[in-house]
């Protein structure tokens, strides 16, 4: 039996999309299984994973949030943040189309594991893409990787964590195990230095740096300003909300300086998701 066929796909007008290629054999080790070798409850948590299925028909529930909703979900710790950065990079580095839609992800080769740059690329990814649903209005913002100084923010912020997280300065928590000993593959994946970030990664931070500090120098006369405010709340501080609850689309935005800045924001997370992709491919998450 052949290990794959190619076919020839086509739109609905009959033009030429390209070729798609299907696998015939059946890899039990999907990246759900991955993911949970990094399940951690015993350090502090920071946040909230949810996932769901391993392929590309399941993106949207791929999100981190603040509160547990306990439906396909795991605990952000400080041992498991890079793991849990790659998996939501990995998830929506690549858009969902008709084509993809019942791809699998899979579980990852061990040439991953070393890639630091990689680890960084998707911290930076996962900081700043629209599936970061952390809010401020419902706990403790640990997601703000600049300092106050950086941003202009009014007040102190609660918590220091993401930027503590990338200059080196987390310890392992001592609730905890050895966070060596945490994980199957007995690796850590806190930072003892500073990362080191790629020009792709830089110019996603930065952009982001100018969103923040747009908001903290509009809104800090307005009666809902947060110090804490995560990258969720500063989209509906501009965009605000339709009748249904949900958050409007960009344009909806008054203030056309944040809209500009959010589409700078946005060309520099595409570009640093091509960046990823490659490696999607290369340590296998996904099949060519």
């Amino acid at each position: 039996m052949k290990k794959s066929i190619t076919l020839d796909t086509f739109d609905e007008n009959g033009a030429s999309l390209g070729k798609k290629r299907f696998y015939t054999k059946n890899i039990s080790k999907k990246i759900n299984d991955w993911y949970s070798a990094y399940y951690d409850k015993n350090a502090n948590i920071v946040g909230i994973m949810n996932t769901r299925g391993n392929d590309f028909q399941n993106q949207n529930y791929i999100r981190i949030t603040s509160t547990n909703n306990y439906n396909h979900t795991n605990t952000i710790t400080p041992n498991n943040l890079i793991p849990t950065s790659i998996y939501l990079s990995v998830r929506h580095c690549i858009k969902a189309t008709w084509i993809n839609d019942r791809d699998q992800f899979l579980a990852p080769n061990k040439k991953w594991e070393k890639d630091t740059e990689f680890h960084s690329d998707c911290l930076i990814f996962m900081l700043f893409h629209g599936q970061n649903r952390i809010t401020c209005k419902e706990g403790i913002n640990h997601f703000i990787p600049f300092s106050e100084k950086d941003i202009d923010a009014a007040e102190a912020f609660e918590s220091h964590f993401m930027q503590d997280f990338l200059q080196g300065k987390i310890k392992p928590d001592s609730k905890s195990t050895d966070s060596k000993s945490l994980f199957k593959d007995e690796l850590d994946f806190i930072p003892t230095k500073p990362l080191i970030f790629s020009d792709e990664a830089k110019e996603v931070l930065q952009a982001g740096k100018e969103i923040f500090k747009h908001y903290h120098t509009q809104a800090k006369d307005s009666k809902d300003y947060n110090p804490n405010a995560a990258l969720y709340d500063i989209k509906a501080h501009f965009q605000g909300f339709n009748d249904k609850g949900k958050m409007n689309p960009p344009q909806k935005a008054d203030d056309e300086a944040y809209k500009e800045k959010l589409g700078i924001l946005n060309y520099a997370l595409k570009n640093l998701a091509k960046k990823i992709e490659i490696k999607v491919y290369e340590y296998g998450f996904l099949l060519p």
